[in-house]
């Protein structure tokens, strides 16, 4: 079956300027990203409810920490490393310390997401930042049309959030569509109870494929998506390890802080249970195509296959 391609750029930045219509507190503040990060045609509708700053994320952030202290609703939207690593500080003191009511949306999001640019372009470390600092939500989609329920679900919850969104091209993955729940991991497969699948981001769409190929060998997984790593349900994640007693997490991300820091540090809160965590491990990538790196750094198909099988091997050990 061929994939469809489409942005979640595009789709939060179309979300943004349908709830702009209707809220006239929303303003975006983007320090030189506003082709990136696709908000030219909000800016055509709404040339005085955006700033770009320049280079200058730093001031980006102190500058939208002080339009909500006026009551505004900003989205500052650039680049995911630029925001959680240069202007960290910011986010910590400016925003997340007087708990103001600040969206963040950093692009590149993952190794894939940045395939043409390398390191220095490709952001891994985001969502173990963003995790740290007390009382923002962390939300990690699969797809554009999740990204936009992602975008307005965040909207609707008073106080700072992070959203990654991907590069200029995501998979669209039919099952998201209209099924977000902010907080909440979602059953997105269930073929049994031999082991869990625990996913974030685009990697939704290999963790199905790898489901598939154990059904073929006889494994029944389920595939769960935490699209939401802050605030983490835990809840939701005890069952599963209760009914299925092995654990696989899958993200584009360091396997430390991320997704599988927080199913860890669950797992390990309530119902110690076997896990293998897959991700980047302790190292930078390289530039190519996005699929090749994922394949190359340890996230292809037969790697999730073989880490099932390996943490189904320790159950009561």
């Amino acid at each position: 079956m061929s994939e469809t391609f489409a942005s979640m750029r595009e789709a939060v930045a179309s979300s943004l300027l349908e709830l702009a219509a209707v809220d006239p507190a929303i303003v975006i503040v983007c320090p030189d990203s506003v082709k990136a990060m696709r908000m030219a045609p909000f800016a055509a509708v709404y040339p005085k409810r955006i700033f770009d700053v320049g280079i200058a994320e730093q001031y980006a952030v102190a500058f939208a920490s002080g339009l909500a202290s006026c009551g505004l609703k900003p989205y500052v939207a650039t680049y995911a490393g630029f925001l959680t690593m240069r202007a960290c500080e910011q986010m910590r003191t400016f925003v997340a310390y007087p708990r103001l009511d600040v969206k963040f949306i950093g692009a590149n999001g993952g190794m894939a997401a940045g395939e043409r640019e390398g390191p220095t372009h490709q952001f891994f470390e985001d969502l173990a930042i963003a995790r740290l600092l007390p009382g923002f939500a962390v939300v990690a989609p699969a797809d554009p049309s999740e990204a936009s329920s992602a975008l307005r679900a965040l909207a609707s919850r008073p106080g700072p959030a992070y959203l990654r969104v991907g590069g200029s091209k995501d998979v669209a993955i039919p099952v998201t569509a209209g099924r977000f729940e902010l907080g909440k991991i979602r059953i997105a497969l269930d073929l049994g109870s031999d082991v869990t699948i625990l996913v974030c981001g685009p990697l939704l769409a290999r963790a199905f494929s790898a489901a598939s190929e154990l059904e073929r060998l006889g494994i029944k997984a389920v595939v769960a998506e935490a699209h939401t790593l802050k605030p983490f349900d835990s809840e939701t994640l005890a069952a599963l390890a209760r009914r299925t007693g092995a654990i696989v997490t899958l993200e584009d991300h360091l396997i430390s802080g991320g997704l599988g820091g927080a199913a860890a540090e669950a797992l390990g809160d309530r119902t110690p249970t076997p896990i293998e965590r897959l991700g980047l491990a302790d190292r930078f990538p390289e530039s190519g195509e996005g699929d090749q790196l994922l394949d190359k750094y340890g996230l292809a198909v037969s790697d999730i296959v073989a880490a099932a099988r390996r943490v189904i091997g320790r159950k009561g050990k």
